[in-house]
Formats: C-alpha cells, sequence, structure tokens
C-alpha cells in the first residue's frame, strides 16, 4: 500500500513556498519560487506546475500524492479564488485553485494563507489540544486565522478574519487595499519599514539606519539595529508593539480567545515585537479578559506553519468528501 502525501502551498506577496507533506507532517521536499517575478498569473502557475511535477517525480514510487492545498491572500475557501489581494500583483478574482487543478490534475482546495497557518498551529504546533484561538501572520502584510471551537471561522462569504484591515488611524497610512490607516500597514514587515522611515525623517537621532541606502532598508536592518541598542531600531519595534497589542485587545473582546500565535519573519523578532505588544495588549484590554490570553510564538516558522496547513487541508478535503 503507498503512502498518502499531500502538496502545501503557501502564497505570499513576495515568495511563494511549497513541499510534499505526508499526515505526520513530515516535509519529504520543499521549495520555492519568486511570487513577485510575475505580473500574469498564468506564468506563475507555469513556473509553479513544472516546479511541483518536478518534485513529484522525484519521489519515490511508495508515496502517492493525494492532492494540493493552498494558502493564499484573500483566498475564498468556498469557490477557491484569490480575490482582491493587496499585496498581489494580480488585481481581481483569479480562480486558481481550479487553474492549477487542472495544470496538476490533482484535487486542489484553498483558503487565506493566515486560515492555513491556523490549521498548521493546530495540528502540529502551538495551538495544539486548543479550540478558541487566534493565529496573526506578519510578513508582507498581515493576516489571521480565527478558530472558534475547534472550526475555522469563514464568515457567510469565506472572507471572515481580515484583521489586517481594521482602522487603525482613519485618515492614516494608505493601504494596498484602497483604503487608509489599516492595520497591516503599522504592524507588519513592510509597516515597521515605513515606520523607521518616518521616525528619520521626523527626528534628528543618530542612527545607523541612516547609513542604508533609500529604499533599501528592510526589517531585517530594523532587528539587526536594535540588537545592537540604535533608538531609532529600538523605538519603532515598541511603536508596532503598541499598535498591535491595542488591536489584539479589540480581537480579544469579539473571540475571547485561550491563546494568540505570532507568526512570520516579523515575529521571528523575539521579545523585541513581544514584549510591548503583550504590554500594550493588557493595557487596552477590557478587564474582563486580562491576563487570561496567552500571547505565544509560532511552534512552525522553521517548518513554515502555512505550508504545513495548507497541506492539511488536502485531509479534511478528503474526510469531507
Amino acid at each position: 500500500m503507498k503512502t498518502e502525501v499531500a502538496i502545501g502551498i503557501d502564497v505570499g506577496g513576495t515568495n511563494t513556498d511549497f513541499a510534499i507533506v505526508d499526515r505526520d507532517g513530515n516535509c519529504l521536499s520543499r521549495d520555492s519560487i519568486r511570487t513577485d517575478r510575475h505580473n500574469e498569473v498564468v506564468l506563475f502557475l507555469d513556473e509553479l506546475a513544472e516546479k511541483l511535477r518536478s518534485q513529484i517525480h522525484k519521489l519515490d514510487k511508495r508515496f502517492e500524492v493525494k492532492g494540493i492545498g493552498v494558502g493564499a491572500p484573500n483566498g475564498n475557501y468556498f469557490k477557491g479564488t484569490i480575490e482582491f489581494a493587496p499585496n498581489l500583483k494580480w488585481k481581481g478574482t483569479i480562480h486558481f485553485a481550479d487553474m492549477l487543478a487542472k495544470r496538476m490534475n490533482l484535487p486542489t482546495v484553498l483558503t487565506n494563507d493566515a486560515n492555513a497557518a491556523a490549521i498548521g498551529e493546530m495540528i502540529y504546533g502551538a495551538a495544539k489540544g486548543m479550540k478558541d484561538f487566534i493565529v496573526i501572520t506578519l510578513g508582507t502584510g498581515l493576516g489571521s486565522g480565527i478558530v472558534v471551537n475547534g472550526e475555522i471561522l469563514y464568515g457567510h462569504d469565506g472572507f471572515a478574519g481580515e484583521l489586517g484591515h481594521t482602522i487603525v488611524y482613519p485618515e492614516g497610512r494608505l493601504c494596498g487595499c484602497g483604503k487608509k490607516g489599516c492595520l497591516e500597514t503599522y504592524a507588519s514587515a513592510t509597516g515597521i519599514v515605513r515606520t523607521v522611515v518616518e521616525m528619520l525623517q521626523q527626528s534628528g537621532e543618530p542612527s545607523i539606519l541612516r547609513n542604508i541606502e533609500k529604499g533599501k532598508l528592510n526589517s531585517k536592518d530594523i532587528f539587526l539595529a536594535a540588537q545592537k541598542g540604535d533608538k531609532i531600531a529600538l523605538d519603532a519595534f515598541e511603536f508596532t508593539g503598541k499598535i498591535l497589542g491595542m488591536k489584539l485587545s479589540d480581537a480579544v473582546a469579539f473571540s475571547s480567545p485561550e491563546a494568540i500565535i505570532l507568526f512570520g519573519g516579523l515575529a521571528l523578532a523575539g521579545d523585541l515585537i513581544f514584549v510591548s505588544t503583550k504590554k500594550y495588549m493588557e493595557h487596552y484590554m477590557l478587564p474582563i479578559y486580562r491576563n487570561k490570553v496567552k500571547l505565544l510564538p509560532s511552534l512552525l516558522n522553521n517548518e513554515n506553519a502555512a505550508v504545513l496547513g495548507a497541506a492539511a487541508l488536502v485531509w479534511k478535503h478528503l474526510k469531507k468528501g
């Protein structure tokens, strides 16, 4: 009897990661391509399918690929579409699952990238044994996967859980979605870069970040500067944590989760982001919730929770079928 495996794909604004995964969450092979290299989704899918076929070809004959799971920004689980994703170059509604399924001749199921991360944490990571929790993905943008009573919250149209596009400041920073002041323009890898740029412009404070060529600054530079005690970098993390903590307190008010799990590149900054976020989350929280909600790091950052969660979608899909 062949061992069943699934393909998990995490479509990010910059990179798309994918892996062949078994039912225990072991990655048998892994690769990635640049998402932002293709202005046309057709060309992206052609490259992705070619890479996937190459991975499958290298598999031992004792393995059988049962399907493909995809986590993507603005992914609609009910329709298998990516719809008006602000951090992707492809605009409008993309029938992603159908287009990939035709290229690969495999059943394909798709959900929001943060929902995929939440499924990954629930099955393999920090949310094991939990029925009520929120996963916040801090990458190019900010995504959120909300689990209530053991089930992903999709809402009536498949789009529940867009905390990144709740408003922090009504006349704040312009977001890729077209609105102003969205949370992800402040609390994300790109958001903290915007914060530092503003701080450098508004302050005469010495900073090693001033030595970085304009337009080349990234969140890793800010992290490294903060580790060295750079005041601008430290202030940026404090400000980011304040905004994130404030909005997480709102999320607690509507769902009362056991835990909130931070996942993604910015979360890897550790105490630099966790300490201030926890402080302000507790500060702004309604008293009945204080000191009840755990703020946890992902246990799957090294294994990519979104890829594992996307692969797990296949098993859920087969079970329903």
